[in-house]
């Protein structure tokens, strides 16, 4: 794994950032302002244009807010953006719901030089993908699996300053 000691900025990244990565942004803020912990930032990006227009992203998916919401987390304005390859000295850590993304995450950086990509299960001791709701309608268990995974993320990090 990483070298977390250094991480400071994280970028969640999926698809059309209107689901997954912003839920994982999301819940990584609700943490660390539950628990009083600052100085860590987080963000997050789509690998594709396809939820922004004009320059201007779509809102968090009504589904994904709601699920937030549920659980106490308001997503406020929140709106997609796109991921650049500039975007790699910007931050210390890119992490993908899936493979797809990590590929495209790779594409556009050109590959990862200084192992900053990572899949946000493998934070967890069961790995593997994200459950992608966009597909299964299933916000819940997107939402289970995301707050697993930024938990983890979360401790490793702490961990690591420590």
């Amino acid at each position: 794994m990483e070298n977390t000691n250094r991480i400071k900025r994280v970028m969640f990244v999926c698809h059309g950032n209107i689901c997954r990565s912003p839920m994982a942004e999301m819940i990584s803020r609700h943490l660390c302002a539950k628990r009083g912990i600052t100085g860590l930032v987080f963000a997050s990006a789509a690998t594709s244009s396809e939820e922004i227009w004009n320059g201007v992203g779509n809102p968090v998916y009504p589904p994904a807010r709601a699920e937030l919401l549920r659980h106490g987390i308001d997503p406020k304005d929140k709106r997609a953006v796109q991921l650049t390859a500039a975007d790699y000295s910007r931050f210390d850590l890119f992490v993908g719901m899936d493979s797809a993304n990590i590929r495209n995450m790779m594409r556009i950086f050109h590959g990862d030089p200084q192992q900053k990509v990572r899949k946000l299960m493998e934070y967890t001791s069961r790995g593997g993908d994200v459950s992608d709701p966009w597909y299964t309608d299933r916000f819940d268990v997107a939402f289970a699996d995301i707050f697993e995974g930024c938990e983890a993320l979360l401790g490793a990090i702490l961990a690591q300053k420590s």
